[in-house]
């Protein structure tokens, strides 16, 4: 495994033919940043900010208006056909035909990448996604779960060492999520470097090495997850006092208090400036007993919230 990312993005630009009067909707604005191999790589951003665009990009779906993309070192313009073999693409939608069997999926994507059926690893996808037992049985019965992670060994047929995952746990149970988890870790492991767009900000945050977002077409960040979450400076104490709240407790170190029982308040403080014993012993100077007391960081859904609206207010 070399230095070199496993996909390099440079000023991408894409705007969409105008319809009517206008200029067309820029969706991709300047765009650049690099996914290092071996990662999980998450892309985030809200509804119409230009992941999926930046995605069809990448599986030659869509044409760029300018800039640079190479995966895995290959040029998506200059070599095209070799860039299209490095990455396997798993789409939020589920699309095969329903009259083949899981077998006959594989089987048939392999030989549309070319692969010659001595190196075939239908079997050996089926088994990685736990769908050995449904072999040979026909694609349409298989439950919604069984769907997605068959798509997840189609995208694999031609070992692409780059995989991307659009929304991969749109609209599955918690279970199956956490299965779907556990498989792209244990791709990851083996040596795939992933891209994975999601919504479920909890999910970028436990899977993901490094996280970029964008908004409106533009880059906002790129960082490492744990850089990321620690931006959010916020941290909140919730107390449960002694009687029956009648005035909240006050301090210029508190950004919010709020009563949230008869009993209890949930204060708001810059972990930069304070802390919370000086929070506690701020409310006890007050008159208060503290009888019970928790605690919750920022989590990486606060900074989303916080770029996300500041480039909005921009």
């Amino acid at each position: 495994m070399s230095d070199a990312p496993a996909i390099s993005i440079r000023n991408v630009v894409k705007r969409y033919a105008p319809v009517g009067e206008g200029p067309g909707k820029l969706a991709l604005d300047d765009v650049s940043f690099d996914v290092p191999q071996g990662q999980i790589f998450g892309l985030l951003g809200p509804n119409g900010a230009g992941k999926s665009t930046l995605i069809n990009t990448l599986a030659g779906l869509v044409m760029k208006t300018s800039g640079e993309v190479s995966i895995w070192g290959f040029d998506i313009d200059r070599d095209m056909r070799n860039a299209k073999r490095a990455i396997g693409i798993v789409p939020q939608e589920i699309v095969f035909d329903p009259f083949f069997t899981p077998f006959e999926v594989l089987e048939n994507q392999a030989g549309l990448y070319g692969v010659a059926k001595p190196l075939r690893r239908s079997m050996e996808l089926l088994r990685a996604v736990h769908l050995a037992d449904k072999a040979q049985s026909y694609a349409r019965t298989l439950s919604g779960g069984m769907k997605r992670r068959l798509l997840v060994a189609k995208a694999m047929v031609h070992s692409p060492p780059v995989l991307v995952l659009d929304e991969p746990t749109a609209g599955v149970d918690v279970e199956l999520r956490r299965q779907l988890w556990d498989l792209v870790t244990e791709m990851n492991r083996e040596g795939v470097t992933v891209v994975l767009t999601t919504h479920y900000l909890e999910e970028a945050e436990e899977l993901c090495d490094r996280i970029a977002i964008i908004n409106h077409g533009k880059l906002i960040t790129n960082q490492p997850t744990r850089e990321l979450v620690g931006m959010a400076r916020e941290k909140v104490v919730v107390l449960t006092l002694d009687r029956d709240i009648d005035t909240l407790p006050a301090h210029p170190a508190f950004l919010k208090c709020e009563k949230t029982g008869e009993r209890m308040v949930e204060i708001t403080y810059d972990k930069d400036r304070s802390n919370a014993g000086e929070v506690l012993a701020s409310v006890q100077a007050q008159g208060f007993a503290i009888v019970d007391v928790t605690t919750r960081e920022a989590d990486l859904e606060d900074v989303f919230v916080s770029l996300t609206s500041a480039v909005k207010a921009a």
